[in-house]
């Protein structure tokens, strides 16, 4: 009984532990590629480029003029019928002109499909809100705000939703400071919550060889010191 438990047990852990990878479908890519040139043909104004990825996943990318005419169409479309966002998210590539990288995820539950629509903006250009058309988008978009700094018009509660309140920056930015620049802390005398600069008690750690704390044992002993013999340890012991 107890060794048919283990194996139970190992076998359980060893399938846990293996990936699914889903297998190539090329049904399914054909399919996913003829409903992608579709919405392209649909939509010429907006969609500027359709892909499947890896996996059999269909991409849309639009121009942020196409948000509410884009996931309306695929909302209410016959064959479509995307009519839950599962996310919103957003990407920052500083190294592009547009930086922000917006993903709206949307599921179809009458297909049994996904499909990805991802548009563009910078850290000034606001982008339309989506609220009227998934209210879901209500509390992702303030997060995005909170994070990234993308502005969306015509929110009907634009707010930070996880930072506090005067909180200064954008924490997924990728220029933003690990550090942050304020820290908070509750004064006594005053008897609230006050903000002040990060003054970082400490420097950056920097590895020294005369310091036996700063590094590996392997390498605390210089290059050139000379090594003892058996004898000569046995007596320092």
């Amino acid at each position: 009984m107890a060794a048919s438990l283990v194996r139970f047990v190992r076998g359980g852990l060893s399938r846990s532990i293996n990936p699914t990878v889903r297998p190539k479908d090329a049904v399914t890519h054909n399919q996913l590629s003829a409903f992608g040139e579709y919405v392209a043909e649909m939509l010429p104004k907006y969609v500027q480029q359709v892909q499947v990825t890896c996996f059999n996943e269909l991409e849309v990318m639009i121009h942020p003029d196409g948000i509410i005419p884009v996931l309306t169409f695929l909302r209410d479309h016959t064959n479509s019928q995307f009519r839950n966002m599962t996310d919103l998210t957003a990407v920052d590539i500083p190294t592009r002109q547009n930086r922000f990288e917006i993903v709206y995820n949307l599921l179809s539950l009458r297909f049994n499909s996904r499909i990805r629509i991802k548009t563009y903006t910078d850290e000034l250009t606001p982008v339309d809100s989506c609220v009227s058309v998934h209210e879901a988008a209500n509390w992702y978009e303030r997060e995005v705000w909170d994070m990234y700094g993308v502005f969306f018009a015509n929110h009907p509660d634009l707010r930070r939703i996880l930072t506090d309140y005067g909180f200064e920056g954008h924490p997924f930015r990728k220029d933003f400071p690990l550090s942050g620049y304020v820290e908070v802390r509750y004064d006594d005398e005053v008897k609230r919550v006050v903000a002040e600069p990060v003054e970082l008690s400490q420097e950056f750690r920097k590895f020294d060889l005369n310091s036996p704390w700063e590094v590996f044992p392997a390498h605390r002993e210089p290059k050139d010191s000379p090594k003892l013999e058996a004898g000569d340890k046995a007596e320092t012991k």
